[in-house]
């Protein structure tokens, strides 16, 4: 596979991470059919395995949101602002605490934007819960998923 093939799937896992976080976007099935494409286009054992690890660890994904609280996070407040300070904390807690640090990252994204939106922190921090409960839950299981896909593909793309 080429370079410029690989930058191409490499944009569309990228957009596809980012669209986890907004409404209506299909984020996790472009990450999933990138990882299909650069599977199909290069025939190695190891292209094929990492299908196999995404199609399963999105199944579970999916199972993990359905058994979460439906998603209300419209009703409870969040904003696009919310969501871009939630991905940007838990991509930089994803490669700065390699892999756990996603989740903290999320969360703590979610607290500063409300930190700096009311100004205190019992505020920031019951804003925090409530948005977790409204769906950031099961916005974070899709999105650390997500992560998780995009990671290992880098890694089979670099040393494999």
């Amino acid at each position: 596979m080429g370079v410029w093939d690989l930058l191409l799937v490499g944009m569309v896992i990228l957009l596809g991470l980012c669209g986890v976080l907004v409404p209506g976007v299909p984020g996790s099935w472009l990450v999933w059919a990138a990882v299909m494409w650069w599977a199909l286009k290069d025939p190695r054992a190891e292209a094929w395995w990492l299908l196999v690890g995404a199609t399963v660890a999105l199944f579970l994904s999916q199972v993990v949101r359905w058994a979460l609280p439906p998603r209300r996070l419209r009703a409870s407040g969040a904003t696009r602002r919310m969501g871009v300070y939630a991905g940007v904390g838990s991509f930089l807690g994803f490669f700065l605490i390699p892999v756990v640090g996603a989740i903290p990252g999320f969360m703590a994204g979610i607290y500063l934007e409300e930190r700096l939106r009311l100004g205190r922190h019992a505020q920031a921090r019951a804003a925090l819960r409530t948005a977790m409960h409204s769906g950031g839950s099961s916005v974070l299981a899709e999105l650390f998923t997500c992560q998780l896909i995009a990671a290992a593909w880098l890694g089979v793309v670099i040393w494999g």
